[in-house]
């Protein structure tokens, strides 16, 4: 009886322990004045012909303390499921985790100040030779009604 305990213990154990180290990291916020923000988004894909290389999009959204997945529209794509940015020991980097390490890899950087927002995602896909980075710049424009 002993020896089917002990191995039923071990698998329990190590079930939960895997449970543990699986679970995603909690979202990491940026530390940011609330109002609402004009930014502009450029994502380059230098492995792309010219035309294509790169793109910018421009819109306005109230943000108040956004977490960084937020800011990074690429984080969307469904190639990038299940991966989040969280904290490093520095306030301003975040690693990219990702549910399938082969997924992606990758590191975001973000500077704020009172009205001004950069922020920089360079990624690299995993399994190939594909990089990608994304860059938000922002500048606040306002308030928002439910923010002062």
């Amino acid at each position: 009886m002993r020896i089917r305990t002990r191995p039923r213990f071990a698998m329990v154990l190590l079930l939960a322990t895997t449970a543990v180290h699986a679970a995603d990291p909690p979202p990491a916020t940026v530390t940011m004045r609330a109002g609402r923000w004009a930014l502009v988004t450029q994502t380059l894909l230098p492995h792309l012909e010219e035309a294509l290389r790169y793109a910018t999009t421009r819109d306005e959204r109230c943000l108040d303390a956004p977490a960084v997945d937020e800011l990074f529209a690429v984080l969307r794509h469904e190639a990038l499921a299940g991966c989040t940015l969280a904290a490093t020991g520095d306030t301003h980097v975040f690693a990219l985790h990702c549910r399938n390490a082969q997924a992606a890899s990758g590191r975001a950087m973000v500077e704020t100040s009172d009205d001004v927002l950069t922020a920089v995602l360079d990624l690299k896909m995993g399994g190939k030779n594909m990089t990608l980075a994304q860059r938000v710049t922002g500048r606040r424009v306002g308030a928002c009604p439910s923010y002062p």
